[in-house]
């Protein structure tokens, strides 16, 4: 029994050891590393594989080379390894933005072991690195007041269900009896309520932007567009499933249907200035769908209505969308503030766009448009946020 108990002691030692080891080892690696002239080294101990290559967003390609709605991915290039086994490539200088990648080593897609930062879009994890300057500035977490995430359960008679969102309110807000403005921002396909504020980084955003008096202050609810999930994946009751892109309820009405619940939880449960002139709504890929479907449901309710690379399918005729030029038309007989589309020049939405633009301009429904590099990715959606904040309850000032 003595011989059996010194063993299990040596046994833990040495464990404990290696834990301690290992942990040294990997701080002895650093990666990304950004330097001086804003290039990026990037570093992989990997002594025994073959190939290694570093895939992320900064090796996008130029948008003046990529045709028009096609589609866009990440590029990838091939690292040198050294003597050491560690595999290297460094990045010519990149312009201010916040990127992500990850490695392929021999084909087989890793995160990088020495970079603690990592985000999900949908069922892929990637690290993040940011360069400074901007737009990147505005992407992180600067030495300004800051407001506060709540992870915030409510119940939707409409679904029959109790369901999460993600509310944002702005520096200040316990502290006062100010009531506030408030934008509803949806996510798309395969995303949750943690979308805009982890790939987003809606709360950096608004933080630097009303700090800087960019912004005015306002409450953000970003809600989970998905009606047949109570919350984002692994945070709900028997949701530790892979999360998948497609998934059940996601246009079929619902979502539209039961706005109105999340309407009236915040109306309820937060200090807010309840009429036209003070809500927006806003949303990327379906979440756009959603915005210019639920801002034409309820024309009364929103002022301000953002489509961020939106799938359109406006001649969509089952369930409630098959009144939608009705509703669009009762919508714009009091036209709202401000209802802006913005896409970049290579997503695959873009026809799509143009087709819905043509449409609004032959009806004479004024809009405003912003065209950007890029396809559907989240470096957009940034800058749509970014950009239409500013303008969201201030009509008065371009």
């Amino acid at each position: 029994m003595k011989r059996l108990i010194e063993l299990t002691i040596c046994s833990l030692l040495t464990v404990n050891s290696m834990a301690q080891q290992a942990l040294w080892n990997g701080d002895s690696i650093v990666s990304p590393t950004i330097n001086e002239n804003q290039s990026v080294t990037f570093r992989l101990y990997a002594p025994n594989a073959n190939k290694v290559e570093v895939e992320g967003d900064f090796l996008l390609p130029k948008a003046i080379s990529t045709p028009v709605g096609s589609t866009e991915s990440p590029g990838k290039v091939v690292m040198k390894k050294n003597k050491n086994g560690v595999w290297e490539y460094t990045t010519p200088p990149l312009s201010s933005e916040l990127y992500s990648y990850t490695f392929l080593a021999d084909g087989l897609r890793i995160t990088d072991p020495n970079n603690v930062y990592q985000v999900r879009d949908v069922a892929s994890i990637s690290n993040l690195f940011l360069i400074d300057g901007q737009p990147g500035d505005t992407y992180s977490v600067q030495d300004v007041p800051h407001g506060n995430l709540s992870k915030v359960w409510y119940s939707s008679p409409t679904m029959n269900m109790t369901r999460r969102m993600t509310v944002y309110t702005p520096a200040g807000y316990e502290n006062s009896t100010q009531n506030y403005p408030v934008l509803y921002l949806l996510h798309g396909a395969g995303g949750d309520e943690n979308s805009w504020s982890e790939l987003g980084r809606a709360a950096q955003i608004m933080d630097n932007l009303i700090a800087q008096g960019k912004a005015k202050p306002m409450i953000v609810v970003m809600t989970n567009g998905n009606t047949s999930q109570k919350a984002a994946p692994g945070e709900a009751p028997n949701s530790m499933k892979k999360p998948v892109l497609s998934i059940s309820d996601m246009m079929n009405g619902s979502f539209e249907k039961a706005f109105i619940d999340v309407m009236n939880y915040v109306e309820s449960h937060y200090r807010t200035i309840n009429d036209k002139a003070h809500r927006a709504i806003a949303g990327l890929s379906m979440g756009g769908f959603h915005s210019m479907h639920i801002s034409a449901l309820y024309p009364d309710c929103f002022d301000y209505v953002g489509l961020f690379s939106a799938a359109i399918y406006s001649d969509n005729q089952n369930g409630i969308y098959a009144n939608f030029n009705a509703n669009l038309n009762r919508q714009f007989q009091t036209p709202p503030q401000l209802y802006w589309i913005g896409i970049g020049r290579s997503d695959f939405l873009y026809e799509d766009n143009t087709a819905y633009r043509k449409k609004l301009d032959k009806l004479g429904y004024h809009y405003e448009y912003t065209e950007t590099g890029g396809g559907h990715i989240w470096r957009n959606w940034r800058i749509y946020l970014t950009t239409f904040a500013q303008r969201l309850f201030q009509a008065n000032k371009q």
